[in-house]
């Protein structure tokens, strides 16, 4: 069985609990979740899907995952090459994966796509770098409609990379 199986039980999907989430105790569904099931949930593949697991869900309102950033990465090659730097758009198309997983595991979301409306107040505080670790938090803040906004962070070591609200459409 793999090791993310054996971590969440009977198979490998969902262990429940509740969390504290904005002061108020929510339903979680802590998984892990690997790419083959990251897929079965939003279109992105190879080389554009950008993250590598989601370490917690809780449909329609917010997710948790993480990209490696490796140095085998396609981008490193040109920028920069005397000094790789993750490039801040791909950080943020990372956390909006990562918001489209929390959005589209929604039951009535299931099989639809999720799409950019804006970027609003991106922040870009700490370089991100082959072998860095990167935390991708999205969490839904205004829905209305097929229409809503995401509060995203991305952080290494617990040090704010990136920051944004992100503006999704559902199609």
């Amino acid at each position: 069985m793999d090791d993310w199986k054996q971590r969440t039980g009977a198979g490998g999907r969902d262990l429940q609990h509740t969390k504290m989430m904005s002061g108020k105790a929510k339903e979680v569904t802590e998984i892990m979740m690997g790419i083959k099931e990251i897929q079965e949930i939003i279109p992105h593949r190879h080389p554009f899907l950008l993250i590598d697991c989601i370490e917690e869900v809780t449909p329609g309102e917010g997710a948790v995952g993480y990209k490696n950033v490796t140095y085998n990465e396609p981008w490193f090659a040109g920028h920069f090459p005397q000094e790789p730097v993750m490039p801040g758009v791909l950080i943020v198309e990372a956390l909006a994966q990562v918001g489209a997983v929390a959005i589209l595991s929604e039951e009535g979301n299931k099989g639809r796509t999720a799409y950019f409306g804006a970027i609003n107040n991106a922040k870009f505080k700490k370089k991100v770098v082959p072998g860095d670790k990167l935390k991708l938090e999205c969490h839904i803040i205004k829905r209305k409609g097929p229409v809503g906004i995401g509060s995203a962070t991305a952080t290494v070591d617990g040090k704010l990379a990136v920051s944004a609200e992100l503006t999704f459409m559902i199609g």
